[in-house]
């Protein structure tokens, strides 16, 4: 059977890459002989290190590679973050528990330090009944929600592990720790790792356990609403109940969606920045359909993944993207206040359902914002929020605006639209009431383009949902190259996708650790 690829080997042991089918991908004994046979040595250990889907012919195969050992040649476990008793350690305070939160506290622990954590959300346990409330009722809580919580906007986001920020420190180490807590060892070898909205609560849980086991804390209800700043620092922070913490050493880690943080900072004179975004709708189609425009035939039947796709076009100078792809899940609303509709996607471990959803997305910049001067490095928040609050007053109550991807392409209303995942519910709606004519025409556009490219794609049983606005963070928090310090307040390190510096679960904790080492380091020699 297969070795567990969390492990690394002592000896040097041949890489192989085969080819299967589908059949006998699903076979893990065949698929360990064929490495053995491959390697010319039987009863060999196999490590599986990258396994991939090529879909682009008439039959889908599986490309595996694998680390082959020969018999004695035992590999050695691969670590995750160290554990240390840091209960009376120097404490370095991170304001939320995201990826990027959590990864810093996982780091700062592993270093000898005390990471102490201020969560303005619940815990993921209570955070699942506010959820429930939000879909059923369409009450938005401000400070528990899809974006807000223990875990961040990661935890009930499908699970997404796939980075391109590999050169921004140790992936596998980061794989390893999730899997010391609870995933399956396939993301460490998976090309496109995804763990599960249905799974991830329970790896949040976990590492939070391990980090209070440790001798770190974890505090909940502690929304951050001031701070003291004295001699180019902060050196104390408030938050909503009253309570005062000093700091000193503060990790901010609070997400993209925390607009309440981007207006604190700007209150206090504490240099922001607008930054570039993008912003849309949501497609969905039934997977069965995007099965057999991916596959030519029928996933389930021939042992192949529901399955995915990912789309680039350039319409009239823009980008326009596939983002957030979740093959067999639902459309989620992700607003973060009352009186706003946002959308966003997520998939179970399993990826069964009926529907496949994705965001579909047009670059907006400086330009689009022009409109908008007056609330200076607010002001693509404001641009952000201006399309969210025009979502909710044309449908109302969380109801969420959608047509027909047909209709919309031939700039007709939609009379009825098809069944959707999205629990709230949905209304029939021009987009062009929705969103701006220049990301109206480019969507448009993209997709006539794609529906010669992908036969299938532009059906009436397609329909865009609005809208897809919290792709990344309207702002950038600046930081130092090489401290990552922000360059007016010597102990503040800007941090994860919130700062403007991550796009994604694995770039968050990796840009967490990166913070926690920095941090770490300055106050070493403090």
């Amino acid at each position: 059977m297969f070795a567990d690829s969390t492990f690394a080997a002592v000896a040097m042991p041949q890489t192989l890459q085969l080819t299967f089918s589908p059949t006998e991908n699903a076979d893990a004994v065949l698929v360990n002989q064929r490495f053995c046979e491959a390697a010319g040595m039987a009863g060999a250990t196999v490590v599986l290190r990258k396994r991939s889907l090529d879909a682009r012919g008439k039959q889908p195969f599986f490309i595996i590679t694998a680390d082959v050992y020969g018999p004695g040649e035992l590999p050695l476990l691969a670590q995750g973050f160290l554990g240390r008793d840091v209960h009376h350690a120097v404490p370095v305070h991170i304001i939320g528990s995201g990826p990027a939160g959590l990864f810093a506290a996982l780091s700062l622990i592993e270093q000898g330090f005390k990471p102490v954590i201020l969560e303005r959300g619940k815990t993921v346990k209570e955070r699942r009944r506010d959820l429930a409330i939000l879909n059923k009722e369409h009450v938005v809580d401000a400070d528990s929600n899809y974006c807000f919580g223990e875990g961040g906007a990661g935890t009930y986001s499908d699970g997404k592990l796939y980075t391109r920020s590999t050169k921004r420190g140790d992936v596998a180490k980061i794989l390893q720790e999730l899997v010391h807590h609870g995933a399956t060892s396939a993301i460490t070898w998976e090309a496109h790792p995804h763990i599960g909205t249905n799974k991830l609560p329970g790896i949040i849980e976990h590492i939070r356990q391990h980090i209070i086991a440790c001798g770190g804390e974890v505090h909940f209800g502690q929304k951050m609403v001031d701070f003291t700043l004295e001699n180019g620092k902060i050196k104390e922070i408030c938050t909503q109940n009253g309570s005062k913490w000093p700091v000193q050493a503060l990790i901010l880690a609070t997400g993209h969606s925390a607009r309440d943080i981007f207006t604190l900072l700007h209150k206090n004179k504490v240099q922001i920045e607008a930054k570039p975004f993008a912003l849309g709708v949501r497609l969905e189609h039934p997977q069965e359909l995007i099965d057999n425009i991916q596959y030519r035939c029928n996933a389930a039947e021939n042992q192949l993944p529901p399955a995915s796709y990912s789309l680039v076009e350039q319409v009239s100078g823009r980008g326009v993207f596939s983002f957030c792809m979740c093959p067999g899940g639902i459309i989620a609303p992700a607003a973060t206040a009352p009186g706003e509709v946002v959308v966003n996607g997520w998939s179970p471990s399993k990826r069964n359902g009926k529907f496949a959803n994705s965001g579909f997305v047009v670059s907006v910049d400086e330009k689009d914002f022009a409109g908008f001067e007056k609330y200076g490095p607010l002001k693509a928040m404001q641009y952000q929020a201006l399309w969210e609050q025009k979502a909710f007053e044309t449908a109302g109550n969380l109801t969420a605006p959608a047509q027909r991807i047909e209709d919309f392409v031939n700039g007709k209303a939609s009379s009825d639209l098809p069944e959707c995942s999205y629990v709230p519910g949905i209304i029939p709606r021009k987009m062009d009431e929705i969103l701006s004519e220049d990301v109206v025409s480019r969507i448009r556009g993209a997709l006539q383009v794609l529906g010669n490219k992908m036969k299938g794609f532009r059906t009436r049983e397609g329909i865009l949902v609005g809208v897809e606005s919290r792709t990344s963070s309207p702002v950038r928090i600046p930081r130092d190259k090489e401290n990552l310090q922000h360059p007016q307040v010597q102990n503040l390190y800007p941090c994860g996708e919130g700062a403007g510096y991550a796009g994604g679960i694995i770039s968050a904790a990796l840009d967490g650790v990166r913070c926690a080492e920095a941090a770490a380091l300055t106050l070493q020699y403090a």
